[in-house]
């Protein structure tokens, strides 16, 4: 049984692309990671866990790529998942909620 594929090239582009976008999937590894111990910690299931680190794995990417619109270094990446992780969904959800509604007040109808 072949150890690699028909195609030797395979590995090195596969390679090649982790090296390229490793900035950003660490921090998101980081994230999805931090998050399932989080859970398993606190006594969740299974599925709260993969749950809640896709979540926090995709909320991830989605901060990364505005630390340059609000002034922050790429090398902020590591630390924002770490934390994304550690507080949660949830808690980043209220943290959010918060800041919108300081910002923007919500209206009520009259």
């Amino acid at each position: 049984m072949p150890n690699m594929p028909d195609k030797p090239d395979t590995w090195a582009i596969v390679l090649a692309w982790l090296s390229q976008h490793a900035p950003i999937l660490y921090p998101a590894g980081l994230s999805f990671a931090m998050a399932v111990l989080r859970i398993t910690y606190g006594g969740g299931s299974r599925r709260q866990m993969l749950v809640e680190g896709v979540l926090c794995g995709g909320l991830t990417f989605t901060i990364i790529s505005g630390l340059e619109f609000f002034g922050l270094p790429q090398s902020m990446a590591t630390f924002v998942g770490g934390w994304v992780g550690f507080l949660g969904v949830e808690k980043i959800r209220s943290i959010a909620d918060r800041v919108t509604d300081f910002k923007l007040p919500s209206r009520k109808a009259d």
